[in-house]
C-alpha cells in the first residue's frame, strides 16, 4: 500500500530559526517544524523537520512553492529521495540534501547550501510510504524562509606581536556552512596607502567539519613583524561566496619594539642660559623614562619637577615617548653627567651626556689697566734710550 503526504515548509535560514510547530491529522501522523527560519546569503539554511506515522516511509521530496498552497507540480520539486530522478529545478542541484539519508529515520529535516535570495520562498514536503490502504494526508503547516543579505563579518584572530618573532594570524569565515568554499584573501595597507598583498606565508582555505551540517572555513597568515612594515598598519581578511557574496574585516596591527634612547639639546650652555634636554624613545607600547643626574641626590623623575636651589629652576615635562629636562637660569653646580634610562617590559636601556657649563665672568681693573700699556711703553723706551748712550760711550 502507498501512503501520500504533502506538507507545507517555509524555508528558512540556518541560523534564525524560531519556535517549532507540531501539526497532527487522523492515524497517528504529525509533523513536527520550525514556523519561520531567516538565513544570509552565500550562507546556508537548515529546514529543522520530522514526523511521526503509523506507515513506513519510502520517499522524501521536498517542493519549493511561490505562494503557501498544498500542492505543488512535479516540475516544483528542488529535492528527491531516490537518485535516480534528475527532474529538480536547475538553480537547485547540488546544493540540497537531507541531514538524515535513512528517510525511514521519518527525519525530514534538509540543507540548502550556497543560498541566494532568490531561495525565499515557501517549500512543500512530500512523503510516499507503505499501509494498510491508500490514503492522502495534507499538513496545513509551513515555514517562512527569509534569505538576508550578509552581514555576519569574518573572525581575525591576531595574537601578540614581537618585532622579528614569527607570528601566525587566522581569519574564519562567517557563518558555519555555505556549500562551496569560500575564497579568503588577506589584504593589508598603511595610512593613506590602497590595498596590496602582504608578503607571508598564507594557507588556502581550510575546512573542519564541525558537526555533521557545520564547518568551519579559514584561513592562516605566517609572517615576521617589523616596527617599520607592519605596525600601525590596517589588515584586512576578505572572505567571498558563491553569487559575489563578499564581506571583511579589517584590524589593526600593532608590533611590540623597543629601540635604544636619544638624546636631543646643546649639552654646552652658558650661566644664566638654559638647559633643555630631550630624551627620546621609540617603543611600542611607550616605555618608562627617567632622568638622572651623576653624582647627586637629586630626583629628577616626576611630572613636574620645580626643585629650585638659588634662582635656579628644574621642571620635567613627559609625553608617551618623550621626556624633556628644562633647566632654568643654569649655574655651574648643573654641569655634570646626565643619564636617560628607558624601561620596557624587563629590558633597560640608557644613553647619557655630560653637560658643560661656561663662565661670564669679566675682570673689571678700572683706570690703572687702561694706562698700563703707556706704563709698559715708556719703560721699554727708557731702556732703549740708556743703551744707546752705553753703546756711544764705549766708543
Amino acid at each position: 500500500m502507498l501512503v501520500f503526504i504533502w506538507i507545507i515548509v517555509s524555508l528558512s535560514t540556518n541560523n534564525g530559526a524560531l519556535g517549532q510547530e507540531e501539526k497532527c491529522q487522523q492515524l497517528g501522523y504529525c509533523v513536527t517544524l520550525s514556523t519561520t527560519i531567516t538565513a544570509e546569503a552565500g550562507l546556508c539554511a537548515v529546514i529543522p523537520c520530522s514526523f511521526k506515522s503509523e506507515f513506513e516511509p519510502k520517499v522524501i521530496m521536498w517542493f519549493k512553492c511561490e505562494k503557501p498552497q498544498y500542492r505543488c507540480t512535479y516540475s516544483d520539486h528542488v529535492f528527491h529521495s531516490d537518485k535516480s530522478n534528475t527532474d529538480i529545478q536547475s538553480g537547485f542541484k547540488g546544493r540540497v540534501s537531507l541531514l538524515e539519508p535513512d528517510v525511514t529515520q521519518k527525519n525530514c529535516s534538509f540543507i540548502i547550501n550556497d543560498l541566494r535570495k532568490s531561495d525565499s520562498g515557501y517549500y512543500l514536503l512530500r512523503v510516499e510510504g507503505e499501509g494498510e490502504k491508500d490514503t492522502f494526508f495534507y499538513t496545513v503547516a509551513y515555514t517562512s524562509l527569509s534569505v538576508k543579505d550578509l552581514n555576519q563579518k569574518p573572525e581575525v584572530k591576531i595574537p601578540p606581536l614581537i618585532e622579528g618573532q614569527q607570528v601566525t594570524l587566522s581569519c574564519t569565515a562567517p557563518g558555519f556552512c555555505s556549500g562551496s568554499p569560500p575564497k579568503i584573501t588577506w589584504m593589508w595597507r598603511r595610512k593613506g596607502e590602497k590595498d596590496s598583498h602582504i608578503q607571508g606565508n598564507i594557507t588556502a582555505s581550510k575546512t573542519e567539519n564541525l558537526t555533521a551540517v557545520t564547518q568551519s572555513h579559514s584561513s592562516t597568515l605566517t609572517f615576521k613583524p617589523s616596527a617599520e612594515n607592519h605596525h600601525n598598519t590596517n589588515i584586512t581578511c576578505r572572505v567571498s561566496f558563491t553569487g559575489n557574496e563578499t564581506r571583511k574585516r579589517t584590524e589593526t596591527l600593532n608590533v611590540n619594539y623597543f629601540r635604544k634612547p636619544q638624546i636631543f639639546g646643546k649639552t654646552t650652555v652658558k650661566e644664566g642660559d638654559d638647559l633643555n634636554l630631550t630624551c627620546s624613545v621609540d617603543s611600542f607600547p611607550p616605555s618608562f623614562i627617567k632622568w638622572t643626574k651623576v653624582g647627586t641626590e637629586t630626583d629628577l623623575q616626576s611630572n613636574i619637577l620645580n626643585k629650585s636651589y638659588n634662582s635656579t629652576q628644574t621642571f620635567l615635562n613627559e609625553s608617551p615617548h618623550n621626556s624633556s629636562l628644562l633647566i632654568i637660569n643654569v649655574t655651574s653646580e648643573d654641569a655634570g653627567r646626565y643619564i636617560c634610562t628607558a624601561t620596557y617590559q624587563n629590558d633597560t636601556l640608557t644613553e647619557e651626556v655630560i653637560v658643560h657649563v661656561t663662565s661670564n665672568h669679566v675682570t673689571h681693573c678700572g683706570v690703572g689697566c687702561a694706562a698700563l700699556p703707556w706704563a709698559i711703553a715708556g719703560v721699554s723706551l727708557s731702556v732703549n734710550v740708556l743703551c744707546m748712550i752705553y753703546i756711544w760711550l764705549l766708543w
